[in-house]
């Protein structure tokens, strides 16, 4: 079995939980490439970088905590969570004219076998906090 991208990626806990909460918006723009859009700013075209994806893996980002910072920035880690993204990126799913990503596959899928990459984490992903299938650490004292 082949690794997530999660488990390739060094990235620490406050990268991965800002990975998971921040607005972002994502476009497959190129071959492995992926714009991400960080609409918790006000301005968030200050905030667009590009992720380059490569075997299945962000490689490298624009931004310059990558540049800068050791490990995986938020950007390449947002993109790596979001399957739909990641395989778009990828070349495993395929993406519409209109740049969106076909999500026949992931809306037949049996919610009740729900399998999360954040089951091997403290702290639950979004969708998983909000659809009540984890709460927050403390949270259910």
């Amino acid at each position: 079995m082949s690794k997530s991208a999660l488990e390739v990626l060094e990235s620490d806990e406050q990268v991965e939980k800002r990975a998971q909460w921040e607005a972002f918006e994502f476009t497959v723009v190129g071959d492995g490439d992926v714009e991400v859009v960080n609409d918790s700013h006000a301005d968030a075209d200050d905030h667009t970088y590009t992720v380059h994806v490569e075997d299945s893996i962000p490689s490298d980002c624009t931004c310059p905590a990558w540049e800068y910072q050791p490990g995986a920035c938020k950007h390449m880690v947002a993109v790596g969570i979001r399957e739909p993204v990641l395989e778009a990126a990828s070349g495993e799913q395929p993406v519409r004219a209109d740049g969106g990503v076909t999500l026949e596959e992931f809306a037949t899928k049996d919610t009740d076998e729900h399998d999360c990459w954040c089951d091997d984490h403290d702290f639950p992903c979004f969708d998983c906090y909000n659809d009540g299938r984890r709460d927050l650490p403390g949270e259910d004292e």
